[in-house]
C-alpha cells in the first residue's frame, strides 16, 4: 500500500516477519541511542534517587577503577556471555535479512587468528550476526575457536550500555587489545576486526564495494609480531542495507562528517533505511540478504620486530587473498557480479 509516496507494509504481514523487523529495529536503536540514553539514565538516577544512587556510585567506581581495562584483556568470560549470544532475539535478527555464514576452509583451533572483515558498511551488520551471536553456528563450523568481535573503545566508557556491548563478547579495537587476544597461550581465539573502520562507513553505497585497506598496516604488524594467521572475511550484501544522504567527497557535509569522525572516532553517517511499518525511510536496515564468507587463513611468520618491507609484503599477500575471495564468491551472492568490482583504497 502506498500513500503520499510512502510505501507501507501490508496489514496481513505474518507475526514472524513482524518480530524479525522488531528485532532489527531494536538492534539499531540500541546501537545508535543506547550509549547516550544510558548516560542520561545514570545522571538522572544519581540526581533524583536517594538509595539507588549509592549502589550506582559503587557500580561507577567499579567501572572506572577496577573494570576499566577489561575491554583490553579479553572482555567477559564465555560463561557470562553465552546466554546472550544464544538469545532467541538474535534468531529473529539474523532471519530478518537473512544473514548467512559460509565456511570455505578449516581453521586449526591450536592457533589464534585475526579475522579481517570487509566491508564495514554502516554498522557491520553481517559481521555482528555471524560473530557477535552464536545463531549462525560459528562454534560448530570452527570447533575449538572462541570468537571475539572488536568495536570502538568509547563504547566501554558508557555506564550500563557497556554491559550490553560486553554481553555479546565484544572487546576494544585498540592495538593493546588485539595483541592480547592474538597472543593467548594455547590458541583457540578468533578475533574479528573491521579493518576499514569508521572511515569506510562513509564510503558505503548500495551496489558498490569500496574498502579501505592499502593504508591500514597496523593489523599486519601485530599479526607478524605474534605469528597470528590473517583470515579474510567478506560480507556480500552489506552495502545494500542502507543508502546515505548524498555526501560526495569535497562536499560540505562530507567535510563536517570527517571532522566529527576525527574528533569522536565515530562516523556520523546519515543512513536511509526503512521504518517499522513502511519501506520508504527510517533507520531500520532494509531487508536484504547478507552472506558472510570466511576465507582461508594466510599464515604469517612470527617476527618480534617486523620491518616496513615485511609488513608491506604480507599486506600485499593479504590484499591478494581478499580480492581472490571476492572474485570467487561474488557470482554466488551478488545480483550483478560482472559489473561489481572491489575497489581498494
Amino acid at each position: 500500500m502506498e500513500l503520499l509516496g510512502v510505501k507501507f507494509a501490508p496489514l496481513n504481514t505474518p507475526l514472524e516477519r513482524r518480530l524479525q523487523t522488531l528485532a532489527a529495529a531494536a538492534w539499531i536503536m540500541m546501537l545508535v541511542f543506547g550509549g547516550f540514553t544510558s548516560c542520561v539514565i545514570t545522571a538522572l538516577l544519581l540526581i533524583y534517587t536517594s538509595v539507588v544512587r549509592y549502589f550506582l556510585l559503587v557500580y561507577l567506581a567499579w567501572v572506572f577503577f577496577i573494570d576499566r581495562e577489561a575491554c583490553e584483556r579479553g572482555g567477559r568470560s564465555d560463561s557470562w556471555i553465552l546466554w546472550m549470544r544464544n538469545h532467541a532475539w538474535w534468531h529473529y535478527f539474523c532471519a530478518y535479512f537473512p544473514i548467512k555464514l559460509v565456511k570455505t576452509a578449516d581453521l586449526d583451533p591450536s592457533k589464534n587468528y585475526l579475522l579481517c572483515t570487509f566491508p564495514h558498511g554502516v554498522l557491520c551488520t553481517g559481521a555482528f550476526g555471524a560473530f557477535a551471536t552464536d545463531v549462525l553456528g560459528f562454534h560448530k563450523l570452527y570447533p575449538g575457536l572462541r570468537v571475539r568481535m572488536l568495536t570502538l573503545g568509547q563504547h566501554f566508557n558508557m555506564p550500563l550500555f557497556r554491559e550490553f556491548v560486553y554481553s555479546f563478547g565484544a572487546c576494544s579495537a585498540s592495538a593493546r587489545s588485539i595483541e592480547h587476544l592474538v597472543s593467548v597461550p594455547g590458541g583457540g581465539r578468533a578475533t574479528v576486526l573491521a579493518v576499514g573502520g569508521a572511515s569506510e562507513s562513509l564510503k558505503c553505497k548500495p551496489g558498490t564495494y569500496r574498502v579501505i585497506l592499502k593504508r591500514r598496516k597496523g593489523f599486519v604488524r601485530i599479526a607478524l609480531k605474534h605469528g597470528a594467521p590473517l583470515v579474510p572475511v567478506f560480507s556480500f550484501g552489506e552495502t545494500d542495507l542502507y543508502s546515505q544522504v548524498d555526501n560526495p567527497e569535497g562536499s560540505l557535509l562530507r567535510y563536517l562528517q570527517e571532522m566529527l569522525r576525527k574528533f569522536t572516532g565515530i562516523a556520523p553517517v546519515l543512513p536511509i533505511g526503512r521504518g517499522l511499518f513502511q519501506y520508504s525511510f527510517g533507520i531500520v536496515p532494509r531487508r536484504r540478504p547478507v552472506t558472510v564468507v570466511v576465507g582461508a587463513a594466510l599464515n604469517v611468520p612470527k617476527i618480534s620486530e617486523p620491518t616496513r618491507e615485511q609488513i608491506d609484503e604480507y599486506q600485499k599477500k593479504f590484499i591478494e587473498k581478499l580480492v581472490e575471495l571476492f572474485e570467487t564468491h561474488k557470482h554466488h551472492y551478488l545480483p550483478n557480479p560482472e559489473n561489481t568490482h572491489l575497489i581498494i583504497d
